[in-house]
């Protein structure tokens, strides 16, 4: 299984090595040639308006796009979910926006708010999942194709839109495999694809 990682920004390395331990062969992504042949995109945290602008300055917005309108997977986590939202309202730049979500970004508050919490994400079956969030955003809404993995504090912090899965946490901080392997469910149909 190949699996892009967008290289333009963020956690890059740590995607990287959580897709290689679970076996899949992990791309990094700077143009848009380097998404011929994946099977999937992660779009790592960063901060979503600089990625925005990268994004568009690598001519990879409207590929990404297409290729999400054709049920490509895209895992998005924390900008990258900011980037995958329908709505955003204080995002300056473009969004790549396939997701029937509202997101408001950094909600939690500045870098010095950031926290980390157990999390209940029954489709990963056993335990809780130690959750990291930094400058994290919020889903203020979600559409009725949308299903909600985890919420925190009654406000979702995972989601799924069919082969679409987004995070406001960063899950590659931890050492913990099961929300990648999740993904890589996704992507290869055996996610309990209930949308």
């Amino acid at each position: 299984m190949k699996i892009g990682v967008l290289a333009l920004q963020g956690a890059v390395a740590e995607h990287i090595q959580m897709l290689s331990a679970l076996g899949a062969e992990a791309i990094p992504v700077r143009l848009p040639s380097e998404l011929d042949g994946l099977d999937a995109l992660i779009i790592p945290g960063g901060e979503s308006t600089t990625i925005s602008k990268l994004l568009s300055d690598y001519g990879l917005m409207g590929p990404i796009r297409r290729l999400a309108k054709k049920g490509f997977p895209i895992f998005g986590t924390c900008a990258g979910l900011v980037l995958l939202a329908k709505k955003v309202p204080n995002l300056q730049m473009e969004s790549i926006g396939m997701m029937d979500i509202k997101v408001e970004r950094n909600a939690f508050g500045r870098q010095v708010d950031s926290f980390e919490a157990d999390l209940k994400i029954p489709a990963l079956h056993n335990g809780t999942f130690h959750g990291i969030f930094i400058r994290a955003p919020i889903i203020e809404k979600v559409e009725r194709d949308v299903e909600v993995l985890c919420q925190l504090n009654g406000k979702p912090v995972a989601v799924r839109q069919g082969k679409l899965l987004g995070c406001t946490f960063h899950p590659e901080l931890t050492d913990d495999l099961r929300l990648h392997k999740y993904f890589l469910d996704i992507v290869a149909g055996d996610g309990d694809c209930k949308r």
